[in-house]
């Protein structure tokens, strides 16, 4: 379910010191209800997430066609979005977060920037936008936590910005519910194995 802005800008995340110029795109309920400890099994499932093998043909077909488009006209090869200072938010990342490690991406093409009890972030850098993936974990009036997820970005020039108006109307309204509900059919199976079988 998409949120009100407020239900990112209103908490005291850390990546608010690292992105000032980005642009709050849209905020996310994950459907990952858990305890207190189980943020990182949300990481693990959000870093090992392969769009091009959803259950969707919907997801899977859109970005078959980014991608596709995305190679012939070189927005994402080798260095590209590369050259600029704002390139990478790496290097803002203060000290005691450059000590937290976190898993790699196997699919998609972000990386990692940190990761602490209740807060991660990836950025992803290309000829069209530099966006940040920001997920948190909050907890709810009954004492519970869930996943939230934010989207910030910074277009790159006039491309940057005509492509992220192309392509929001397909990310809220056909992928994110989507890659949402997937996501949380494969948080319920993975807690249901984590469950101890009684005799």
């Amino acid at each position: 379910m998409r949120l009100p802005n407020a239900a990112h800008t209103s908490r005291s995340w850390r990546i608010h010191e690292l992105t000032p110029d980005f642009r709050l795109e849209d905020v996310w309920a994950l459907p990952t209800p858990g305890g207190r400890d189980d943020f990182p099994r949300l990481v693990e499932l959000i870093s090992s997430s392969d769009p091009s093998r959803s259950s969707s043909a919907a997801v899977r077909t859109l970005f078959a066609i980014r991608w596709t488009i995305g190679g012939l006209l070189g927005w994402d090869g080798r260095g590209a979005g590369e050259g600029s200072p704002r390139s990478t938010l790496r290097d803002r990342v203060p000290a005691d977060l450059r000590q937290s490690s976190s898993p790699s991406f196997e699919a998609l093409p972000f990386t990692p920037l940190y990761w602490i009890e209740d807060e991660w972030a990836a950025e992803i850098v290309n000829r069209t936008v530099h966006a940040i993936m920001h997920l948190g974990w909050v907890p709810d009036q009954t004492g519970a936590y869930r996943g939230q997820m934010a989207v910030l970005v910074k277009p790159n020039g006039l491309l940057g910005v005509a492509y992220m108006a192309a392509i929001a109307p397909f990310r809220r309204l056909v992928v994110y519910p989507r890659i949402l509900r997937e996501l949380g059919r494969q948080w319920r199976a993975r807690a249901a194995e984590a469950t101890p079988m009684h005799a």
